[in-house]
């Protein structure tokens, strides 16, 4: 089986929203009853809805159940990963001379990129994974090669 990389808080928020769809699902479970109640089922758009929201909380349950199941928690805390160079839980800043960039390394299934995060399994993840300080990069896009340095390693 193999494990899934998150971050302290990537895992939190995971377990956070598991906890919080298994306190939807018994109220979910009584709309599908109460819709069921109602008669010809063929043409109840409220039973068809309960059981589509039931579906989709199952399916999330199960995922995040697995998710969980597989969870590696990595702390860059110098034990297992030096705190100077980049790993799971930097705040990574990149210049190339002309623009600077910041971004936090996550887990292999927290990624935001709107929001600056950036799994380590993306291609700008997995270009500076593991370099220190100064150090030069090449980061292979799908927009094209570009060149950064590491500014900032926090």
């Amino acid at each position: 089986m193999n494990k899934v990389r998150f971050t302290k808080e990537g895992y939190d928020k995971l377990k956070g929203e598991y906890n919080e769809l298994l306190k939807q699902r018994p109220l979910v479970i009584e709309d599908v009853k109460k819709s069921r109640e109602l008669g010809d089922l063929s043409e109840n758009g409220y039973y068809k809805a309960s059981k589509q929201k039931l579906g989709f909380i199952d399916g999330r349950l199960r995922r995040f159940s697995d998710l969980l199941k597989r969870a590696d928690i990595t702390n860059r805390d110098g034990t297992t990963h030096p705190i100077d160079s980049v790993y799971i839980g930097s705040q990574v800043t990149l210049t190339d001379g002309k623009r600077t960039k910041t971004y936090q390394i996550v887990g292999d299934t927290e990624a935001e990129p709107s929001a600056g995060k950036l799994s380590l399994l993306s291609p700008v993840g997995k270009a500076i994974v593991g370099k220190s300080l100064n150090e030069e990069v090449e980061i292979e896009t799908p927009t094209g090669k570009f060149k950064y340095k590491i500014t900032k390693i926090s």
